[in-house]
């Protein structure tokens, strides 16, 4: 029934045109993300990153299989469905439809997570806002899905998930916890990145490699955790934190020291992929704000 929903997005008065232009800026926004270069240790057009398993035009099959998963997103958020009853069960199904068109490979099961609760929170604040902007994005994440998110934090993660193994660990709460709060790594850190970087008057892909290593230094990514454990979490954050230190993208050397890095994280097996989905979930805000 969920499946047959998304190929049939069922919308009153043309709603289903902005459910399906929403869901089309998440997929921009998911390949803006993966178009970025040079980003340590994450996939691009030039190469794999530190992922043996995947490459750039798997990725862009992956995202585009969310097309129709975010459309039905944007439905049941614009609708202020719960989270439990319909954007939980939409998310399985879009985990279900990318492993398909991946042949089993985990692409973006942690985008669809953020990114689907950003893209139903926008179709919401269109409804319930006067002007959709980061801030009336988060208040309708919150407001409307808020009580649910700390629930489900609550009940935690599988036991054999990655969540479960890094949060034994590290005690790092990873995505569930951070959706409980609002998402503020897209709003609190994203995009007040991404709206200095603009203003300094960076060119798109700077502005979107600054803006990921803001999201570096500040976040616990649990991607990164799992594959090396804290020592790993502190090198990212430390490395990034360097990086914006002296300048971020803003000075003349600013892409080959982010190269250099790049091949550091390669070496160390390194990928900051929960970054990378907090930064297309940045860029799906921005390209939908009013403001």
């Amino acid at each position: 029934m969920i499946a047959a929903a998304f190929d049939r997005v069922a919308a009153p008065d043309g709603a289903e045109a902005e459910d399906l232009a929403l869901a089309a800026a998440a997929v921009a926004a998911l390949r803006d993300e993966l178009l970025a270069y040079p980003k340590p240790g994450l996939v691009s057009p030039v190469d794999s990153g530190a992922h043996s398993d995947m490459d750039f035009d798997l990725m862009c099959r992956s995202a585009e299989a969310l097309r129709q998963p975010f459309a039905a997103l944007a439905a049941a958020g614009r609708q202020a469905a719960s989270f439990d009853d319909s954007l939980a069960p939409l998310g399985v199904e879009a985990e279900r439809r990318m492993l398909g068109a991946t042949g089993g490979v985990n692409t973006h099961r942690g985008a669809i997570f953020s990114i689907g609760l950003v893209v139903a929170s926008i179709a919401r604040a269109r409804v319930a806002a006067t002007a959709v902007s980061p801030e009336t994005v988060q208040a309708a994440l919150l407001g409307t899905w808020g009580e649910a998110l700390a629930a489900h934090a609550a009940r935690g993660h599988a036991a054999s998930s990655h969540g479960a193994l890094v949060r034994q660990r590290t005690g790092a709460g990873g995505a569930r916890e951070e959706a409980a709060r609002g998402l503020p790594g897209v709003f609190q850190v994203g995009i007040p990145a991404w709206r200095q970087a603009v203003a300094a008057g960076l060119p798109a892909n700077a502005a979107h490699v600054h803006t990921l290593f803001a999201l570096m230094a500040a976040v616990e990514d649990t991607t990164v955790l799992y594959r090396g454990g804290p020592e790993a979490g502190r090198f990212v954050r430390h490395a990034a934190t360097e990086f914006l230190a002296v300048g971020g993208c803003r000075t003349a050397d600013w892409f080959e020291r982010a190269e250099r890095l790049h091949r550091r994280f390669v070496e160390r097996n390194l990928s900051p992929g929960g970054s990378a989905d907090l930064l297309a979930a940045t860029l799906l805000v921005a390209r939908c704000s009013d403001r």
